[in-house]
């Protein structure tokens, strides 16, 4: 082992973040998941959004039990699947969430359609973890998971800094997207609780409307939009099946 001094050049965290990830690979995935739009596709921030930029915050309060921020973070990566409401469904890397990982997420939309995207965990330690979306996803956005001690109670919380991705995904945002976001998180949140035995907690949310611009340059993001290929991909469901059985 050298005796040499670490590189002072290199952040003290750097374990803890995503490193050189260009474009999204995915490992194996459950036969009965749908996988698109995530294999080659590159993440998207904020910055390279669409519509109005938001920060949502979701916080519970633990109080009435031992539990450390450690503990929390710790039992919401082992169980995160499991927190989501029903219909939704993450499907992760069986050794959990760490940095660089991309998980396949098929959720619930109207009409028994399942919307096929993913995401990747840009960060993890063991207070936090942070996804980001690709092209295609809802949103362009960071997602921030924590959890964090004050005044002798631990408190768990999601963070969603986003823009809509394209026109057509703001357009959902305003007619009842935002409500069933703050919905998901919610039910999280309160299954989280449950979780340490917490129930009947009220989930605090505070919704900012950081910029209220639409980044119209980035209006050609709908080229991507997972919820019109995922569309497009269950209703083509039978001729797949016909193919299927002429090569039978």
């Amino acid at each position: 082992m050298s005796d040499a001094p670490d590189d002072p050049t290199t952040p003290r965290d750097a374990a803890y973040w995503a490193k050189g990830v260009s474009k999204l690979r995915l490992g194996e995935v459950p036969a009965d998941a749908v996988n698109l739009n995530v294999t080659g596709r590159r993440v998207v921030g904020p910055v390279q959004g669409f519509g109005r930029l938001w920060q949502k915050t979701y916080r519970v309060d633990l109080a009435g039990t031992s539990v450390t921020p450690a503990e929390v973070i710790a039992a919401w990566k082992a169980n995160f699947p499991d927190l989501w409401p029903e219909g939704n469904r993450f499907y992760g890397p069986l050794t959990g969430i760490s940095p660089g990982d991309v998980a396949l997420l098929n959720l619930a939309m109207p009409g028994r359609l399942r919307l096929s995207t993913g995401v990747l965990v840009l960060y993890a330690d063991e207070e936090s973890f942070t996804f980001m979306t690709p092209e295609g996803h809802m949103f362009a956005a960071w997602i921030t998971f924590s959890a964090a001690e004050q005044d002798g109670s631990t408190s768990a919380q999601a963070q969603v800094l986003l823009r809509a991705n394209d026109p057509l995904y703001e357009l959902a945002l305003v007619f009842g997207g935002h409500r069933k976001e703050d919905a998901f998180w919610r039910h999280t949140l309160g299954a989280l609780a449950a979780h340490f035995g917490v129930v009947a907690r009220p989930v605090e949310t505070t919704v900012v409307c950081v910029d209220r611009r639409r980044q119209w340059a980035n209006a050609r993001n709908v080229w991507h939009n997972a919820a019109i290929r995922s569309a497009l991909y269950t209703m083509a469901a039978p001729l797949r099946a016909l193919r299927r059985r002429a090569r039978g």
